[in-house]
């Protein structure tokens, strides 16, 4: 079996180039150490490209990456630079949709040494994945809302939201194929729950029945369901309650933002959008304008999403030293923040993203 991957680079806007350059430093590192070569296809992409270009992610950007073995995304996207219609540049969105990218993967877990918001000892054993459909649910309205007008003259938009058989099932496989490779590592782990509002909306009635349907396939993994209001008072209560959690597209959206508060933010929270075929791997934060080319950017979660393609990858391709290389970097994190090794600017520290990638590389060495 191969051990050499030609990877898309898709760097973007602001500090996504910081801390995509930070992984790919530490991707460095780990090749060295477990004997793998991954070839680096930098493409451009992104807002100001868009707006020096007028166009936001060139073909050849696409077709690279439906070429490539996985996708290595920074950010892409800049407040102040729009499309005509008022909406941001996105082209992962365009990417989610081109490649089927239908399982957003957002891991939220607690590093040790960092200081939770939460003060409860449980919250040390926060460990839950979001899986959010990532290619319809509200999403499917994007572009396509509808203006209308009533008899009074009173103007409305009417967006729709699409939940369909074939995405639900897709979805729920790979929640309990997810939650059954977690319990093999922790036999604590092995738990699916369905986060709807099955008690308002049909199309999550719909979402809900079937989830039944495909729970019945997967008997050693318990599943069950929760609302949504009720899931977010959950993430603050006792979110060390929970294991893996798929959910509509946009529930997705918004309570991985919420979960990854939980663990110090946005820039300890990797993720990933994951298809049949292809996959990209990208910290959840966005481009941070405010701070962007000022070198004080957390590159943690750019660099456990490289982590994580580097397991997918290992999965995918039988190449278990890759899934090595992967549970070495998430180890090497834990250790630097363990030890107090460095503190990043996001909690209230000095160490700056070349500090952070450094001490990351010596402690993977």
């Amino acid at each position: 079996m191969s051990t050499a991957f030609d990877i898309v680079v898709l760097p973007g806007d602001g500090i996504g180039i910081e801390v995509t350059d930070a992984a790919l430093a530490v991707l460095d590192r780990a090749q060295a150490r477990f004997g793998f070569r991954l070839a680096h296809d930098r493409r451009p992409g992104g807002a100001h490209l868009y707006k020096d270009t007028g166009i936001a992610f060139p073909d050849a950007s696409m077709r690279a990456s439906e070429r490539a073995d996985a996708i290595l995304f920074g950010a892409m996207g800049w407040p102040d630079i729009r499309y005509p219609d008022g909406t941001e540049i996105a082209p992962q969105l365009d990417l989610r949709v081109a490649l089927d990218l239908y399982a957003g993967v957002r891991p939220i877990r607690a590093i040790p040494g960092l200081p939770l918001p939460l003060a409860a000892p449980e919250a040390a054993k926060i460990d839950f994945v979001i899986v959010r459909e990532s290619t319809e649910g509200w999403f499917h309205a994007r572009g396509q809302g509808r203006r209308v007008t009533n008899a009074a003259g009173d103007e409305a938009v009417q967006d729709t939201c699409e939940i369909s058989r074939r995405g639900c099932e897709r979805l729920f496989d790979f929640a309990f194929r997810l939650a059954e490779r977690r319990a093999r590592r922790d036999p604590a782990k092995g738990r699916v729950t369905l986060i709807d509002k099955s008690n308002v909306f049909l199309g999550m009635a719909f979402m809900n029945a079937v989830f039944r349907e495909r729970a019945a396939r997967y008997p050693r993994i318990a599943a069950d369901h929760c609302y949504i209001d009720a899931y977010c008072l959950n993430l603050i209560r006792k979110p060390w309650d929970y294991d893996v959690c798929p959910m509509e597209n946009q529930f997705g959206d918004i309570t991985s933002d919420l979960g990854a508060g939980l663990v110090c933010g946005m820039g300890y929270a990797p993720s990933a959008d994951i298809g049949d075929r292809h996959a990209l791997f990208q910290p959840s934060h966005g481009s941070a304008p405010d701070i962007a080319g000022r070198g004080i950017a957390n590159p943690t979660a750019a660099i456990l999403s490289a982590a994580m393609m580097l397991d997918w990858l290992g999965e995918r391709r039988d190449a278990p030293h890759l899934c090595d290389a992967a549970r070495s970097i998430e180890a090497a994190v834990d250790t630097v923040f363990r030890e107090r090794r460095v503190r990043p600017a996001d909690i209230g520290g000095g160490d700056g993203t070349g500090a952070v990638t450094r001490a990351i590389c010596e402690a993977l060495r």
